[in-house]
Protein backbone atom coordinates (compact mmCIF):
# COMPACT_ATOMS: atom_id res chain seq x y z
CA UNK A 1 0.00 0.00 0.00
CA UNK A 2 1.06 3.59 -0.58
CA UNK A 3 1.68 5.29 2.72
CA UNK A 4 2.82 8.74 3.89
CA UNK A 5 6.31 9.83 2.80
CA UNK A 6 8.49 11.30 5.60
CA UNK A 7 9.63 14.91 5.42
CA UNK A 8 12.91 14.89 3.47
CA UNK A 9 16.25 16.38 4.42
CA UNK A 10 16.77 18.01 1.02
CA UNK A 11 14.79 19.73 -1.69
CA UNK A 12 15.05 17.07 -4.41
CA UNK A 13 15.05 17.93 -8.12
CA UNK A 14 14.85 15.65 -11.15
CA UNK A 15 15.73 17.19 -14.51
CA UNK A 16 15.52 15.46 -17.92
CA UNK A 17 16.96 16.74 -21.21
CA UNK A 18 15.34 16.76 -24.62
CA UNK A 19 16.29 14.27 -27.31
CA UNK A 20 13.26 12.65 -28.92
CA UNK A 21 13.22 8.86 -28.90
CA UNK A 22 16.55 8.92 -27.03
CA UNK A 23 14.42 9.62 -23.96
CA UNK A 24 14.49 5.83 -23.58
CA UNK A 25 18.01 6.18 -22.11
CA UNK A 26 17.05 8.33 -19.08
CA UNK A 27 13.76 6.44 -18.88
CA UNK A 28 15.60 3.17 -18.39
CA UNK A 29 17.91 4.70 -15.77
CA UNK A 30 14.90 6.07 -13.88
CA UNK A 31 13.23 2.66 -13.99
CA UNK A 32 16.28 1.22 -12.20
CA UNK A 33 16.22 4.12 -9.73
CA UNK A 34 12.53 3.55 -8.96
CA UNK A 35 13.21 -0.14 -8.28
CA UNK A 36 16.05 0.83 -5.94
CA UNK A 37 13.73 3.21 -4.08
CA UNK A 38 11.20 0.40 -3.67
CA UNK A 39 13.85 -1.92 -2.29
CA UNK A 40 15.21 0.73 0.05
CA UNK A 41 11.81 1.72 1.43
CA UNK A 42 10.40 -1.84 1.27
CA UNK A 43 7.36 -0.37 -0.42
CA UNK A 44 6.49 -1.97 -3.78
CA UNK A 45 4.13 0.94 -4.53
CA UNK A 46 6.84 3.63 -4.32
CA UNK A 47 7.09 5.90 -7.34
CA UNK A 48 9.66 8.45 -8.47
CA UNK A 49 7.25 11.29 -7.74
CA UNK A 50 7.26 10.32 -4.05
CA UNK A 51 10.95 11.18 -3.76
CA UNK A 52 11.31 14.31 -5.85
CA UNK A 53 9.95 17.74 -4.96
CA UNK A 54 10.27 19.26 -8.45
CA UNK A 55 10.50 17.52 -11.82
CA UNK A 56 11.74 19.46 -14.85
CA UNK A 57 11.97 18.55 -18.51
CA UNK A 58 12.51 19.86 -22.03
CA UNK A 59 11.16 18.18 -25.15
CA UNK A 60 11.02 14.44 -24.57
CA UNK A 61 12.08 15.16 -20.99
CA UNK A 62 9.03 17.38 -20.63
CA UNK A 63 6.77 14.54 -21.78
CA UNK A 64 8.42 12.23 -19.26
CA UNK A 65 8.01 14.79 -16.48
CA UNK A 66 4.29 15.00 -17.27
CA UNK A 67 4.03 11.22 -17.12
CA UNK A 68 5.83 10.81 -13.78
CA UNK A 69 3.73 13.61 -12.25
CA UNK A 70 0.32 12.53 -13.55
CA UNK A 71 -2.27 11.11 -11.15
CA UNK A 72 -4.66 8.31 -12.10
CA UNK A 73 -7.52 10.79 -11.91
CA UNK A 74 -7.82 14.50 -11.09
CA UNK A 75 -7.66 15.21 -7.36
CA UNK A 76 -6.25 11.73 -6.65
CA UNK A 77 -2.74 11.31 -5.19
CA UNK A 78 -1.96 7.97 -6.83
CA UNK A 79 0.53 8.22 -9.74
CA UNK A 80 -0.80 7.15 -13.13
CA UNK A 81 2.43 5.58 -14.45
CA UNK A 82 5.37 3.67 -13.07
CA UNK A 83 8.82 4.36 -14.53
CA UNK A 84 8.64 1.03 -16.38
CA UNK A 85 5.34 2.01 -17.99
CA UNK A 86 6.85 5.26 -19.25
CA UNK A 87 9.63 3.35 -21.02
CA UNK A 88 7.02 1.00 -22.50
CA UNK A 89 5.14 3.96 -23.99
CA UNK A 90 8.27 4.98 -25.87
CA UNK A 91 9.00 1.45 -27.04
CA UNK A 92 5.44 0.75 -28.15
CA UNK A 93 4.43 4.06 -29.68
CA UNK A 94 7.66 5.66 -30.91
CA UNK A 95 6.87 4.60 -34.48
CA UNK A 96 3.39 6.14 -34.24
CA UNK A 97 4.80 9.46 -33.01
CA UNK A 98 7.40 9.66 -35.78
CA UNK A 99 5.00 8.47 -38.44
CA UNK A 100 6.71 8.80 -41.82
CA UNK A 101 4.27 8.46 -44.71
CA UNK A 102 5.20 8.50 -48.39
CA UNK A 103 2.58 11.17 -49.17
CA UNK A 104 3.98 13.52 -46.54
CA UNK A 105 7.56 12.97 -47.70
CA UNK A 106 6.56 13.86 -51.26
CA UNK A 107 4.53 16.93 -50.27
CA UNK A 108 7.29 18.31 -48.05
CA UNK A 109 10.26 17.16 -50.14
CA UNK A 110 11.54 15.15 -47.21
CA UNK A 111 10.90 17.91 -44.69
CA UNK A 112 12.44 20.78 -46.68
CA UNK A 113 9.15 22.59 -47.35
CA UNK A 114 7.29 21.78 -44.14
CA UNK A 115 7.74 19.91 -40.88
CA UNK A 116 9.20 16.42 -41.25
CA UNK A 117 6.26 14.72 -39.51
CA UNK A 118 2.57 15.37 -39.16
CA UNK A 119 1.56 15.87 -35.54
CA UNK A 120 -1.44 13.53 -35.63
CA UNK A 121 0.34 10.46 -34.28
CA UNK A 122 1.99 12.39 -31.44
CA UNK A 123 -1.25 14.11 -30.46
CA UNK A 124 -3.20 10.84 -30.42
CA UNK A 125 -0.65 9.22 -28.10
CA UNK A 126 -0.67 12.24 -25.77
CA UNK A 127 -4.49 12.31 -25.66
CA UNK A 128 -4.65 8.56 -24.98
CA UNK A 129 -2.25 8.77 -22.05
CA UNK A 130 -3.04 12.15 -20.50
CA UNK A 131 -6.75 12.40 -21.33
CA UNK A 132 -8.19 15.60 -19.81
CA UNK A 133 -5.69 16.02 -16.96
CA UNK A 134 -4.74 19.61 -16.28
CA UNK A 135 -1.43 21.09 -15.19
CA UNK A 136 -2.95 21.92 -11.81
CA UNK A 137 -3.76 18.21 -11.30
CA UNK A 138 -0.10 17.12 -11.36
CA UNK A 139 1.13 15.58 -8.15
CA UNK A 140 4.15 17.79 -7.52
CA UNK A 141 5.70 21.06 -8.74
CA UNK A 142 6.95 21.02 -12.31
CA UNK A 143 9.03 23.06 -14.70
CA UNK A 144 8.41 22.15 -18.34
CA UNK A 145 9.95 24.35 -20.98
CA UNK A 146 8.60 25.84 -24.20
CA UNK A 147 9.36 28.95 -26.24
CA UNK A 148 6.83 31.58 -27.32
CA UNK A 149 7.67 32.49 -30.93
CA UNK A 150 5.47 35.62 -30.93
CA UNK A 151 6.59 37.17 -27.66
CA UNK A 152 10.11 35.84 -28.22
CA UNK A 153 10.47 34.62 -24.66
CA UNK A 154 10.71 31.45 -22.63
CA UNK A 155 7.47 29.90 -21.41
CA UNK A 156 7.53 27.66 -18.33
CA UNK A 157 4.68 25.34 -17.41
CA UNK A 158 4.70 25.15 -13.62
CA UNK A 159 2.20 23.13 -11.62
CA UNK A 160 2.79 25.20 -8.48
CA UNK A 161 1.55 28.38 -10.20
CA UNK A 162 -1.38 26.80 -12.06
CA UNK A 163 -3.96 27.78 -9.44
CA UNK A 164 -5.76 30.15 -11.82
CA UNK A 165 -7.29 29.47 -15.27
CA UNK A 166 -4.83 31.88 -16.90
CA UNK A 167 -1.86 29.70 -15.90
CA UNK A 168 -3.49 26.28 -16.20
CA UNK A 169 -3.36 24.07 -19.32
CA UNK A 170 -4.25 20.55 -20.39
CA UNK A 171 -1.28 18.28 -19.74
CA UNK A 172 -1.55 16.86 -23.26
CA UNK A 173 -1.08 20.41 -24.60
CA UNK A 174 1.89 21.00 -22.30
CA UNK A 175 3.50 17.81 -23.60
CA UNK A 176 2.72 18.75 -27.20
CA UNK A 177 4.20 22.24 -26.83
CA UNK A 178 7.44 21.14 -25.18
CA UNK A 179 7.99 18.53 -27.90
CA UNK A 180 7.28 20.82 -30.88
CA UNK A 181 10.84 20.52 -32.13
CA UNK A 182 11.50 22.88 -35.07
CA UNK A 183 11.59 21.08 -38.44
CA UNK A 184 10.26 17.84 -36.90
CA UNK A 185 6.78 18.95 -35.76
CA UNK A 186 4.85 22.12 -36.47
CA UNK A 187 4.69 24.70 -33.69
CA UNK A 188 1.72 24.32 -31.38
CA UNK A 189 -0.88 26.90 -30.42
CA UNK A 190 -2.04 25.97 -26.92
CA UNK A 191 -4.80 27.62 -24.93
CA UNK A 192 -4.86 28.24 -21.21
CA UNK A 193 -8.06 27.42 -19.37
CA UNK A 194 -8.88 31.14 -19.57
CA UNK A 195 -8.82 30.92 -23.38
CA UNK A 196 -5.58 32.79 -24.10
CA UNK A 197 -3.50 31.27 -26.93
CA UNK A 198 0.26 30.79 -26.94
CA UNK A 199 2.21 29.80 -30.09
CA UNK A 200 4.96 27.56 -28.71
CA UNK A 201 7.88 25.42 -29.81
CA UNK A 202 10.20 23.02 -27.99
CA UNK A 203 11.91 24.62 -24.99
CA UNK A 204 15.06 22.80 -26.02
CA UNK A 205 15.85 25.77 -28.28
CA UNK A 206 17.01 27.62 -25.15
CA UNK A 207 17.27 24.96 -22.42
CA UNK A 208 17.73 21.46 -23.76
CA UNK A 209 19.17 20.76 -20.32
CA UNK A 210 16.68 22.48 -17.98
CA UNK A 211 18.55 21.68 -14.76
CA UNK A 212 19.66 25.27 -14.10
CA UNK A 213 16.11 26.52 -14.73
CA UNK A 214 14.90 23.94 -12.20
CA UNK A 215 17.57 24.95 -9.69
CA UNK A 216 16.37 28.57 -9.84
CA UNK A 217 12.67 27.59 -9.84
CA UNK A 218 13.12 25.66 -6.58
CA UNK A 219 13.19 28.95 -4.69
CA UNK A 220 9.68 29.76 -5.92
CA UNK A 221 8.05 26.50 -4.90
CA UNK A 222 5.63 27.16 -2.01
CA UNK A 223 5.34 25.09 1.12
CA UNK A 224 6.87 24.69 4.55
CA UNK A 225 9.20 21.87 3.59
CA UNK A 226 12.18 24.17 4.07
CA UNK A 227 11.77 27.35 6.10
CA UNK A 228 14.68 28.90 4.16
CA UNK A 229 12.95 28.37 0.82
CA UNK A 230 13.77 31.76 -0.70
CA UNK A 231 17.44 31.43 0.20
CA UNK A 232 17.70 27.79 -0.84
CA UNK A 233 21.39 26.97 -1.21
CA UNK A 234 23.16 24.04 -2.92
CA UNK A 235 23.63 22.44 0.52
CA UNK A 236 19.84 22.21 0.78
CA UNK A 237 19.37 20.59 -2.64
CA UNK A 238 19.86 17.21 -4.29
CA UNK A 239 19.75 17.55 -8.07
CA UNK A 240 19.67 14.57 -10.43
CA UNK A 241 20.15 15.59 -14.07
CA UNK A 242 19.76 13.15 -16.95
CA UNK A 243 20.78 13.61 -20.57
CA UNK A 244 19.67 11.62 -23.60
CA UNK A 245 23.17 10.72 -24.76
CA UNK A 246 26.11 12.44 -26.42
CA UNK A 247 26.28 11.74 -30.16
CA UNK A 248 29.64 10.72 -31.60
CA UNK A 249 29.25 13.18 -34.45
CA UNK A 250 32.33 15.20 -35.34
CA UNK A 251 32.75 17.77 -38.07
CA UNK A 252 35.83 18.25 -40.19
CA UNK A 253 37.17 21.74 -40.72
CA UNK A 254 37.86 21.22 -44.41
CA UNK A 255 34.20 20.31 -44.94
CA UNK A 256 32.56 22.82 -42.60
CA UNK A 257 34.47 25.88 -43.85
CA UNK A 258 32.54 25.76 -47.11
CA UNK A 259 29.08 25.07 -45.72
CA UNK A 260 26.22 27.41 -46.47
CA UNK A 261 22.92 27.93 -44.68
CA UNK A 262 21.43 24.60 -45.78
CA UNK A 263 24.41 22.51 -44.72
CA UNK A 264 24.84 24.33 -41.39
CA UNK A 265 21.21 24.09 -40.21
CA UNK A 266 21.14 20.60 -38.74
CA UNK A 267 24.70 20.55 -37.31
CA UNK A 268 24.14 23.98 -35.77
CA UNK A 269 20.96 22.87 -34.01
CA UNK A 270 22.79 19.85 -32.60
CA UNK A 271 25.76 21.96 -31.49
CA UNK A 272 23.59 24.58 -29.79
CA UNK A 273 21.68 21.89 -27.87
CA UNK A 274 24.76 19.96 -26.73
CA UNK A 275 26.83 23.06 -25.95
CA UNK A 276 24.02 24.56 -23.89
CA UNK A 277 23.59 21.33 -21.95
CA UNK A 278 27.31 21.08 -21.26
CA UNK A 279 27.43 24.69 -20.07
CA UNK A 280 24.60 24.10 -17.59
CA UNK A 281 26.41 21.00 -16.31
CA UNK A 282 29.61 23.02 -15.83
CA UNK A 283 27.79 25.80 -13.98
CA UNK A 284 25.98 23.45 -11.61
CA UNK A 285 29.16 21.49 -10.86
CA UNK A 286 30.87 24.74 -9.88
CA UNK A 287 27.95 25.79 -7.65
CA UNK A 288 27.78 22.51 -5.76
CA UNK A 289 31.54 22.15 -5.48
CA UNK A 290 31.93 25.71 -4.19
CA UNK A 291 29.30 24.95 -1.55
CA UNK A 292 31.26 21.86 -0.45
CA UNK A 293 28.51 19.41 -1.49
CA UNK A 294 29.60 18.07 -4.92
CA UNK A 295 27.92 14.71 -4.30
CA UNK A 296 24.49 16.35 -4.10
CA UNK A 297 24.61 17.02 -7.84
CA UNK A 298 24.63 14.05 -10.21
CA UNK A 299 24.58 14.30 -14.00
CA UNK A 300 24.41 11.18 -16.18
CA UNK A 301 24.68 11.67 -19.92
CA UNK A 302 26.49 8.79 -21.64
CA UNK A 303 28.25 8.93 -24.97
CA UNK A 304 26.19 7.08 -27.53
CA UNK A 305 27.59 3.67 -28.43
CA UNK A 306 28.26 2.60 -32.00
CA UNK A 307 24.95 0.68 -32.08
CA UNK A 308 22.85 3.74 -31.15
CA UNK A 309 21.73 6.18 -33.81
CA UNK A 310 21.99 9.83 -32.86
CA UNK A 311 18.85 10.93 -34.72
CA UNK A 312 16.06 11.82 -32.32
CA UNK A 313 13.50 10.22 -34.66
CA UNK A 314 15.14 6.85 -35.37
CA UNK A 315 12.45 4.44 -34.19
CA UNK A 316 13.73 1.31 -35.88
CA UNK A 317 13.45 -1.84 -33.78
CA UNK A 318 17.22 -2.29 -33.56
CA UNK A 319 17.76 1.29 -32.42
CA UNK A 320 15.02 1.07 -29.77
CA UNK A 321 16.68 -2.04 -28.41
CA UNK A 322 20.11 -0.37 -28.46
CA UNK A 323 18.76 2.68 -26.59
CA UNK A 324 17.22 0.48 -23.91
CA UNK A 325 20.44 -1.52 -23.53
CA UNK A 326 22.51 1.65 -23.22
CA UNK A 327 20.25 2.90 -20.43
CA UNK A 328 20.60 -0.46 -18.66
CA UNK A 329 24.37 -0.37 -19.07
CA UNK A 330 24.69 3.15 -17.64
CA UNK A 331 22.51 2.24 -14.64
CA UNK A 332 24.70 -0.80 -13.98
CA UNK A 333 27.98 1.08 -14.52
CA UNK A 334 26.86 3.93 -12.25
CA UNK A 335 25.22 1.74 -9.62
CA UNK A 336 27.31 3.13 -6.74
CA UNK A 337 26.25 6.68 -7.62
CA UNK A 338 22.60 5.66 -7.93
CA UNK A 339 22.76 3.90 -4.55
CA UNK A 340 24.21 7.05 -2.99
CA UNK A 341 21.46 9.08 -4.65
CA UNK A 342 18.80 6.80 -3.17
CA UNK A 343 20.22 7.43 0.31
CA UNK A 344 19.92 11.17 -0.25
CA UNK A 345 16.41 10.95 -1.68
CA UNK A 346 15.02 8.97 1.26
CA UNK A 347 16.97 10.80 3.98
CA UNK A 348 14.56 12.11 6.59
CA UNK A 349 14.72 15.55 8.13
CA UNK A 350 16.18 15.40 11.64
CA UNK A 351 13.63 15.99 14.36
CA UNK A 352 14.54 18.63 16.94
CA UNK A 353 14.05 17.47 20.51
CA UNK A 354 13.84 19.96 23.40
CA UNK A 355 16.75 20.13 25.84
CA UNK A 356 15.77 18.64 29.19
Amino acid sequence: MRGPVPKPTYFRILSIDGGGIRGIIPGQILMVLENKLRDKTRNPESRLVDYFDLIAGSGTGGIMACAYLSPIKPQMRTPRFSAAQVVDIYLKFGARVFEDTLDHRILTMGGLLDEKYTSGGLERVLRDYFDDLQLSHLLKPSLITAYDITKRQAHFFTQHTADKPASDFYVRDVARATSASPSYFECERVQSRSGVSYPLIDGGVFANNPAMCAYVEARKVPGDQLARQKTLAPADIVLFSLGTGLPKVHFDYDDAKDWGLTRWTRPLLDMVASAGAETVDYQLKQLFEAAGVPKQYLRLNPELTIDVKAEMDNVGAENLRALKELGEYVAEEQEDKLDALVEQLVAEQAQNTPVQ
